[in-house]
């Protein structure tokens, strides 16, 4: 079961009770100011935002915030990145009708859940990678597939193991 941020509402009916948590990023598109070019991203840890040379124009990233998975869009964190990375880059029109959000799955300890369902035989479960999900993914499903046919597996998942989150 990869899920993403949807897992709980799977598990739960299970009868498991993941501390699944939310956390959102927005993202949005922009053109350039004429004579401008971007070559490499830029990151500005400091005030929370992300620039990526993309075909569509520079692409806009923001932080996290915490919410409620089905909440509504509260793009303030881009309306705040843009206004400062405007003072960094000659960023020009928006080019998305609206912003990108993603849902990004994450646990306490910031590690996701990935092994054997403790009550279900055959049940797997691979959530809860947070903001990397999309890089951690292949690993994930190798290491699973490995683990599921009884082989070592490429990285240890016991730290990863679903039981450490049931009471």
């Amino acid at each position: 079961m990869a899920l993403g941020p949807w897992a709980d509402t799977v598990t739960r009916k299970l009868g498991y009770h993941f501390p699944l948590a939310v956390k959102r990023g927005y993202h949005m598109h922009y053109g350039m100011q004429e004579g401008a070019q971007l070559n490499n991203w830029v990151l500005d840890a400091e005030r929370g935002y992300f620039l990526a040379p993309m075909l569509r124009g520079v692409r806009l990233t923001t932080g996290a915030e915490f919410a409620w998975r089905d909440a509504p869009k509260t793009p303030v964190q881009l309306t705040r990145a843009e206004r400062v990375a405007r003072e960094f880059f000659p960023l020009a029109e928006r080019r998305d009708e609206e912003p990108w959000m993603g849902a990004r799955p994450c646990t306490p300890d910031m590690m996701p859940v990935i092994g054997k369902a403790p009550r279900h035989e055959g049940l797997w479960l691979a959530f809860g990678h947070a903001h990397h999900g999309m890089t951690l993914g292949p690993v994930t499903g190798r290491a699973l597939a490995e683990a599921m046919t009884g082989e070592k597996t490429v990285i240890d998942i016991a730290p990863y193991r679903p039981e450490r989150f049931l009471v």
